[in-house]
């Protein structure tokens, strides 16, 4: 059993915050929870590949400005890397989204309906612009830009 449907926890077996007489959960609410903890596991993965790919694209812009002495080279290169900021602010409020319904589903007293995996109710509450200025995308797209304007700068 697991510590989700086991209803036995602490020490003293006196109940209460530590877990014990919490209530099982059906097997259709723990295959709820598997189904959204893969798709938060997808949105990490295809925030990772935008990062890579977004790393690359970078890398290559300034590696061709350089090479070429052209300012208009590396502020080209800017546009594609607000493109991958937007897209991986998008995959990180889909998996914040996606981790509210799991915190609300795990709930034996849930009001979420089981196997649903609508996370509009938690929308207001995940605004785009807090993942777009996210401390992990802000300075990982920032510094990725910032390079960029940079030899814009520079070669100009």
């Amino acid at each position: 059993m697991t510590a989700l449907n086991d209803g036995v926890g602490g020490v003293d077996g006196a109940g209460g915050a530590d877990g014990v007489g919490r209530q099982p959960l059906d097997a259709d609410r723990v295959k709820h929870l598997e189904f959204i903890q893969a798709t938060i596991a997808r949105l990490g993965t295809n925030s990772f590949l935008v990062k890579g790919w977004a790393l690359t694209l970078g890398a290559g812009f300034l590696a061709l400005s350089a090479g070429q002495k052209s300012g208009t080279v590396a502020g080209a290169g800017v546009v594609p890397l607000l493109c991958f900021w937007f897209l991986d602010a998008h995959f990180l409020r889909q998996e914040r989204l996606y981790r509210r319904l799991y915190d609300a589903a795990r709930r034996p007293d849930s009001a979420v309906e089981v196997l649903s995996m609508d996370v509009r109710p938690f929308r207001p509450d995940v605004p785009l612009h807090r993942a777009v200025l996210s401390d992990s995308l802000g300075l990982f797209y920032g510094a990725l830009v910032l390079t960029e304007l940079a030899l814009v700068i520079v070669l100009s």
